[in-house]
């Protein structure tokens, strides 16, 4: 009988359904009943970066184009990736990747190597609102922009904004949320972030719609906010925190206490796991550097060391794997004019980047929460839900 290699023993002790592998070497049929997909392996995969990293030596596998698929990407991995928990990962080998640099002048070249690789790209494949976070999708028919419109009107509700009142966005993007707060609700809003390319877009944005007199968008780091001398009735975060760093948690919730009234509300808006970890390192390494997703728990512990009292917990799991899927079918349509421009193994990055965060959210490896929160005791909001 022909002995299987280690990528065939490798590969049916994680997949939980039956399958096919083809390489050079062996053709075999993993489990019982009708496969239900066929890996082709153009070259063997070493058992050292296996060993190594799961996630990343099958990863680059793909982007190589040495790892093949007769399905569909996202429909692959959703088959496998709620076994993740028995993922290979010597974290002493990836030691440099897992634990960077928590130094501003490190993070800030982290973000930049994300969020500054073009407006134009980003545009080729999110709504008209450029909104990087997760959606809120009211109805099932909901198109992306009327889902990422819904999810910051939400958020507005939530923080029971009334005119006059100022507002920080910890993080702003392309700064939609601040925008709509101000037409909406008549506020006063500063955004804040460290991308050159949002920065330059959002201060366009403002001038356009003459916003000038009720925003105003700054390149700051949130560690400056403690020292500004500013003061906020509401803060938001959405989809910053993630950058922050496990250790920086607290220098993250002591500058947001820092810059809000007694009884303000802060909504934060965060990617979180179930229980703490490194990160993955295929998304570590080529997607977002240095990024860690925190654990809900961490965060609801940090909590009352600065004042801040939790009012509400909202889970956004599987609207988070909505958006993922519409950002993926955005980017799919594009796919021959971000190979001219930026090639073949950037275009294979990117879709498994949305297609495997997809079967994430919806294997519930990861989760997306909104915690409301105010600063010390707030008798003055109404006693029931707004949504």
């Amino acid at each position: 009988m022909h002995r299987k290699s280690f990528i065939s023993q490798y590969l049916q002790d994680l997949v939980p359904v039956a399958f096919e592998l083809e390489s050079a070497q062996e053709f075999h049929m993993m489990g019982t009943g009708p496969a239900q997909f066929k890996v082709k392996l153009k070259r063997e995969i070493p058992k050292r970066e296996l060993l190594k990293s799961t996630s990343l030596a099958l990863g680059e596998a793909y982007v190589r184009g040495d790892l093949e698929l007769d399905r569909d990407l996202y429909e692959v991995l959703d088959m496998f990736l709620g076994q993740m928990d028995r993922f290979r990962l010597n974290p002493s080998a990836l030691h440099g990747l897992l634990h960077s640099s928590l130094a501003a002048k490190h993070q800030k070249q982290e973000i930049s190597s994300h969020y500054d690789i073009g407006n134009d790209f980003y545009r080729l494949w999110l709504d008209e609102t450029m909104s990087y976070s997760c959606g809120y999708f009211q109805n099932p028919g909901n198109t992306l922009f009327e889902a990422q419109v819904e999810k910051t009107d939400r958020i507005l509700k939530k923080l029971h904004l009334e005119m006059g009142m100022t507002l920080l966005d910890i993080g702003c993007g392309w700064g939609f949320l601040l925008m709509r707060a101000a037409r909406r609700y008549g506020v006063k809003g500063l955004g804040i972030t460290l991308s050159e390319e949002q920065y330059q877009q959002f201060s366009r944005e403002i001038k356009e719609q003459k916003l000038e007199d009720r925003l105003e968008v700054r390149l700051m780091d949130y560690r400056k906010l403690e020292k500004s001398g500013l003061q906020f009735d509401r803060l938001v975060s959405v989809g910053m925190i993630e950058h922050v760093g496990r250790g920086n948690y607290e220098t993250f919730l002591k500058n947001a206490s820092a810059v809000l009234k007694p009884g303000g509300l802060f909504l934060l808006h965060f990617i979180s796991a179930q229980k703490e970890h490194a990160g993955d390192p295929f998304i570590r390494k080529y997607i977002f550097p240095g990024g860690v997703i925190p654990s809900l728990r961490e965060m609801m512990n940090l909590l009352p060391e600065y004042e801040f009292r939790t009012l509400d917990v909202e889970s956004l799991r599987r609207h988070y794997t909505q958006t993922l899927l519409c950002w993926r079918e955005n980017f799919c349509r594009h796919k021959e004019l971000v190979t001219a421009q930026r090639g073949e193994e950037f275009v294979r990055i990117w879709e498994l980047y949305l297609a495997s965060c997809a079967a994430a959210f919806h294997q519930g490896v990861v989760d997306l929460h909104q915690i409301l929160m105010s600063r010390g005791v707030n008798n003055e909001l109404p006693m029931v839900r707004v949504v």
